[in-house]
């Protein structure tokens, strides 16, 4: 049984937090309350992600954060992550669990409900689903959902899902409400003037939703 905690999962993003870099940004996110940390960096290269993952796994260690690598599973595997997240266009789901093997976290995109209510609970551990609203942080992102359509793809997976797609604090109680068991940001926490200030916010809110 593999615990983890997608209440406030921070997606970074390298652009965004040029300003101090993703680690330093994790860092801080972490202290304030961030429950899980994912790399995405499109531009990096095998090579570059596996050296920030490894600092990155670094910082996090003994905070109790979960480190998730997106899409590049050599990567992941290289740095020992905790998981690996795929996009549909990625690679199937299947073959991504038979290169991590069972222990690592799958974290799987979802756009619809039928690739929501398709999800093998045997293979995935989690869905992200979205996006809710549209988001300049991934230009190539699918139509917004809204938070109706995230509800519906909350009851269709049948594994645990965080919401994702130019969320903020405000939205927290909504996501909750719908279902989801936690709220992915970037730009609301990347590229803040205070990281870990933007972050206790989000998880204060996380807190009244829960309660």
């Amino acid at each position: 049984m593999k615990l983890f905690d997608l209440s406030l999962y921070l997606v970074l993003d390298p652009d965004l937090c040029a300003g101090i870099g993703m680690v330093e940004t994790a860092r801080r996110a972490v202290a304030g309350g961030a429950t899980m940390v994912q790399l995405r960096d499109k531009q990096a290269g095998t090579a570059g992600v596996i050296e920030t993952g490894r600092a990155l796994k670094q910082a996090l260690n003994g905070s109790g954060a979960l480190l998730i690598v997106n899409d590049d599973v050599e990567a992941a595997i290289a740095i020992d992550a905790d998981g690996l997240h795929i996009g549909q266009e990625d690679m199937d789901a299947r073959t991504a669990r038979e290169m991590i093997g069972p222990g690592m976290i799958l974290g799987l995109s979802v756009e619809t409900e039928a690739l929501a209510a398709a999800v093998d609970p045997s293979i995935v551990d989690y869905t992200g689903v979205g996006p809710v609203f549209a988001t300049p942080t991934k230009a190539d992102h699918k139509q917004p959902i809204g938070f109706a359509g995230m509800a519906r793809l909350v009851a269709a997976s049948p594994v645990p899902s965080v919401a994702i797609g130019g969320l903020k604090a405000d939205h927290v109680a909504a996501v909750f409400a719908a279902g989801a068991k936690g709220v992915a940001v970037v730009s609301a926490i990347c590229g803040t003037p205070d990281a870990e200030a933007a972050t206790r916010r989000i998880a204060a809110e996380i807190r009244k939703a829960r309660a």
